[in-house]
């Protein structure tokens, strides 16, 4: 039985940690899309009661991670190209806005991070799992010099709902070559200050893994996209 557990090891009840450990098995796949969610299962594997399991499960629907039947069966969303080609059309967006406002806000310990970053990110790139959490590490770093807080709310918001698809994803060592290259190229306009660079090289750095996750489901891009595109 996996029960949820307060840091520590003691064990919890609260919705917040049920929620916690719901989203975290969606978003990784667990529980595959299509999946009807099994309340007496879950209460027994979580080891909590029916309220906290319920209440965690209302916050997943709000958040589009789950879906209520009109029979009132609670299944997991299965995965659309449509909502792929949103998420990552408001994700473009927002990596633009950020990345272009990081440039006009840059200082010098920032253009030695964001060379730090990099050179992690190369180091990096044949190793599929490590060059994407490097990649995240830039495109959150870049987050952080914009200080733009709704921004980043709304950036975090966005890339929770795309966890799923880019698991869908397979990223080749060609793909992360192509993503290392371009996050080479967003950073140097930062660094430059040449903000309308940076923001449209942030977004179209998205667009292009928008049409690679897009492929993945088994349906052509929006968009002819430029080979290994994927991102971060």
């Amino acid at each position: 039985m996996t029960q949820v557990r307060q840091p520590g090891g003691a064990r919890a009840s609260g919705a917040h940690l049920v929620y916690v450990e719901l989203k975290r098995r969606i978003l990784d796949l667990e529980l595959a899309p299509g999946e009807r969610l099994h309340e007496p299962a879950l209460t027994a594997e979580l080891g909590v009661s029916r309220t906290p399991l319920r209440e965690a499960v209302r916050r997943l629907i709000a958040e589009n991670l789950l879906e209520q039947q009109p029979t009132g069966a609670v299944l997991v969303p299965r995965l659309d190209a449509r909502d792929v080609v949103e998420l990552y059309e408001v994700r473009a967006s927002l990596e633009g806005l950020m990345a272009g406002t990081a440039a006009r806000r840059a200082t010098g310990a920032d253009h030695d991070a964001l060379h730090g970053l990099l050179a992690r990110n190369e180091a990096l790139v044949h190793f599929r799992d490590d060059a994407m959490a490097a990649g995240t590490a830039i495109h959150d770093r870049i987050g952080e010099i914009a200080d733009n807080a709704w921004a980043r709310h709304l950036h975090r918001q966005v890339t929770d709902q795309m966890r799923r698809y880019k698991l869908t994803t397979n990223s080749s060592e060609e793909r992360r070559a192509a993503a290392l290259s371009e996050h080479h190229d967003i950073c140097a306009a930062i660094i430059a200050g040449d903000d309308v660079a940076a923001a449209d090289l942030a977004s179209r750095h998205v667009l292009g893994a928008r049409d690679v996750a897009v492929r993945a489901l088994g349906e052509p891009g929006p968009d002819a996209a430029a080979p290994g595109a994927d991102a971060p």
